[in-house]
């Protein structure tokens, strides 16, 4: 184990930069925090680079980290890492992983999503429901965003998170016959109607305007949620999970 006592050492530095999605895009790589995100990512040992420990914290003796280097720091250099306000004193440093393309069954399209809660609980949520792939268009918030790692709980280790181009994901998923539903008031029906498939995707979109039109002129049937009560919408995330889990045991 290596011991760092000045928050100058260039590898602190390096750690520090991984809060800023430029850096995490140039090196391909992300910083998690506390210790379910790192319990979460030894399960996936390969993606894991190295550990981050205050020196007040102790690692867990049930861990099995194997020769991941592993580097005890001050208390000072771990507030400076962490995102929490109460930081439990463990980092890890991850490998963003490949993106490789498989014949995936099911998937959650994500269009113009900027709420990092949102997207990582649509991210939890897609992993609950045994979703294979989340594809995340442009204009969404950063996958490995703190704030999206923390709402997700692990689940980036668990299933493929993908950035893709949403109108060529649609266009690919048509050409495999496979249904892409979206979510629409205009010209929707209510999502009970949706067709029995053992594959779909499922596209939804921001916060405030809902998914791209352009996109929507794609799809193969649009689908939305009938509000029962006041509310004038239900939160994307919310709606997400409703419709995952109708599509997913609707079979």
């Amino acid at each position: 184990m290596k011991y760092i006592q000045s928050d100058k050492n260039p590898q602190v530095k390096q750690w520090k930069k991984l809060q800023t999605r430029k850096e995490r895009d140039k090196s391909g790589t992300f910083l998690i925090e506390g210790f379910h995100l790192v319990e979460e990512a030894l399960k996936q040992k390969e993606c894991v680079e190295e550990i981050i420990l205050n020196e007040k914290t102790e690692m867990p003796p049930s861990w099995d980290y194997g020769d991941i280097p592993v580097t005890i720091v001050t208390d000072e250099i771990s507030k400076q890492l962490a995102e929490t306000e109460t930081t439990q004193g463990i980092f890890a440093v991850c490998r963003q992983p490949g993106q490789t393309i498989e014949n995936w069954k099911t998937y959650l399209l994500i269009d113009s999503v900027q709420d990092p809660g949102n997207l990582g609980t649509m991210i939890r949520t897609a992993d609950a429901a045994g979703i294979d792939a989340v594809i995340v268009g442009k204009g969404s918030v950063d996958i490995y965003n703190p704030k999206v790692l923390r709402s997700a709980q692990g689940s980036h280790f668990h299933l493929p998170v993908l950035n893709g181009n949403l109108n060529e994901w649609i266009d690919h998923l048509t050409t495999e016959n496979i249904p892409v539903y979206g979510t629409a008031l205009e010209n929707g029906s209510v999502f009970t109607k949706a067709a029995s498939n053992e594959s779909f995707a499922l596209l939804v979109g921001n916060e405030g305007s809902g998914v791209n039109k352009e996109l929507l002129a794609k799809t193969t049937q649009n689908l939305y949620i009938p509000i029962l009560g006041k509310s004038e919408s239900l939160n994307v995330a919310v709606a997400a999970g409703i419709l995952l889990y109708y599509l997913q045991t609707a079979k």
